[in-house]
């Protein structure tokens, strides 16, 4: 007995979150990594790491995860080759991106290959364990406290710094920034 394509449909639930917690994060901002990879173990994942597209192919080789998080631009390429790979070898899995330059082509184009959501850097660990796990395409619901811009303007200049080496004159340079100014934002604590 074989079933036509739109009654198999019917006959499975059309999206599940995989019992499984096995998560591969893709993503060359390699403190953004550890942070991340760090804190989604603690929520229960299983977590291994790649900094490139190509580190990535060859981890979901090896052993295709139930979750993944993939930046969408790495240095070796498009993050979007992650997802699809993953849904070819584990069409159960669950992907999202994660971008600083969102627009909605790629967002269209990141849930046409099998993302479940797309995400605009910064994030944190909650918004990404939000989305991993939201069923139908349920949007998330804002933070009661959403990160101000002071300290959304904050996160990237850190994040420039660790790019940079910890280098106060090259991170000045690449945010067309005064040195000084860029020392003083660098001594102050994390605005809410």
């Amino acid at each position: 007995m074989s079933l036509t394509v739109a009654e198999s449909a019917a006959a499975t639930p059309r999206e599940q979150v995989p019992a499984e917690r096995s998560l591969l994060i893709v993503e060359d901002d390699k403190s953004f990594l550890q942070r991340l990879a760090k804190a989604l173990e603690s929520r229960g994942f299983t977590v291994t790491t790649a900094e490139s597209v190509a580190e990535g192919l060859l981890q979901l080789e090896q052993s295709p995860p139930a979750f993944a998080v993939v930046d969408m631009r790495l240095q070796d390429g498009n993050g979007l080759e992650v997802i699809s790979a993953l849904k070819r070898r584990r069409p159960d899995a669950r992907g999202i991106v994660l971008t600083g330059y969102g627009n909605i082509a790629t967002a269209v184009n990141a849930i046409k290959l099998g993302a479940v959501d797309y995400l605009a850097k910064p994030v944190d660990a909650d918004d990404v364990l939000a989305a991993l796990l939201a069923l139908d395409h349920k949007s998330v619901e804002l933070p009661e406290n959403p990160m101000s811009a002071d300290r959304v303007r904050w996160e990237h200049i850190q994040r420039v710094y660790e790019m940079c080496g910890r280098n106060v004159s090259e991170t000045a340079r690449r945010l067309s920034m005064h040195r000084r100014t860029l020392q003083r934002i660098l001594a102050k604590r994390a605005p809410r």
